[in-house]
């Protein structure tokens, strides 16, 4: 069961994503007043790093910028099973991207973010279990700022700046996976992308 505060008709939208993409479209996904994704087993995002192997099938929706954004989603995940995943990636191919979001590692949440440039880099920050969390990736040049939020914060506390290679088109979306569970439920009720 997902938890999260409930929505009220004074805050009912619906998450429109038309003209949105899927890279590795899970098996059974849903949008109506939240993105719900039933995520496949066996998926992930990683790249060599102390594991030894390359994994690029985890799930993501996404459209495709140029220069400068910010995207910003609000979820909320059944994490259950080691490195259950949920958040939002920019990817410019399979050896450059950026995901963050919460990752379920050792019985507990992590705000998460992993840089890749041909090896993956990861770094977490263990946080209280919390019904949804706030996400925004911001590029601005040659930086993307990672910032996360708590329930219903905005997503004010930084997490990660990092390199990334500027004015190349890239995709920017949410993103979910299940590396060693057999599937997870997460729903998205935010999802906001604006350039320039």
């Amino acid at each position: 069961m997902l938890r999260g505060r409930p929505f009220s008709c004074e805050d009912r939208r619906m998450i429109d994503v038309t003209g949105w993409q899927w890279l590795n479209e899970p098996s059974s996904w849903s949008a109506g007043d939240a993105l719900t994704v039933r995520t496949d087993p066996s998926t992930d995002f990683w790249r060599t790093t102390h594991y030894g192997f390359v994994r690029d099938n985890g799930h993501v929706l996404a459209r495709e910028v140029s220069g400068d954004f910010r995207l910003r989603t609000r979820f909320a995940g059944a994490y259950t099973h080691q490195y259950d995943q949920a958040g939002a990636m920019v990817r410019i191919d399979e050896e450059n991207w950026v995901k963050t979001g919460i990752e379920y590692v050792d019985g507990r949440q992590n705000a998460s973010v992993v840089v890749t440039r041909g090896l993956s880099d990861w770094s977490v920050t263990p946080i209280e279990a919390v019904d949804q969390v706030s996400i925004e990736i911001e590029r601005t040049g040659d930086t993307v700022t990672v910032r996360y939020g708590v329930g219903d914060d905005e997503p004010t506390i930084m997490l990660r700046l990092a390199y990334y290679p500027p004015a190349v088109a890239t995709l920017a979306g949410v993103m979910c996976a299940s590396p060693d569970g057999p599937g997870y439920t997460v729903a998205f009720d935010r999802l906001e992308l604006t350039t320039g």
